[in-house]
């Protein structure tokens, strides 16, 4: 029963936070600071959930074959490759660092 508590309290907050997102005025959301605010903030998280994802487990930091795939992401990116070829050069690393570390 915890649980559903916890999923109907999680829909009433994101309700919540949507719905004070729409009373927003307008004239709030043509700043520059705040428009240029919402353009980095979506960057911001995912580049802080990657890291996450990347380098923790659990409370530990650790280095494994994850931070190799994103290494060659990175590469393949500075080299300007179409994002398809820095996803296959992402898995393939990583693939690859897994099989041969066992």
């Amino acid at each position: 029963m915890n649980v559903w508590i916890a999923i109907g309290a999680t829909a009433l907050g994101c309700y919540a936070v949507k719905l004070t997102g729409l009373l927003v005025p307008a004239g709030a959301l043509e700043r520059p600071l705040v428009r240029r605010l919402a353009a980095l903030l979506p960057v911001a998280l995912l580049a802080a959930l990657t890291a996450q994802q990347t380098f923790a487990d659990g409370q530990a930091l650790v280095l494994d074959a994850k931070a190799a795939g994103l290494a060659a992401a990175a590469v393949a990116l500075i080299l300007r490759a179409p994002f398809l070829l820095v996803v296959a050069a992402a898995v393939a690393v990583t693939a690859g660092v897994r099989a041969v570390s066992g």
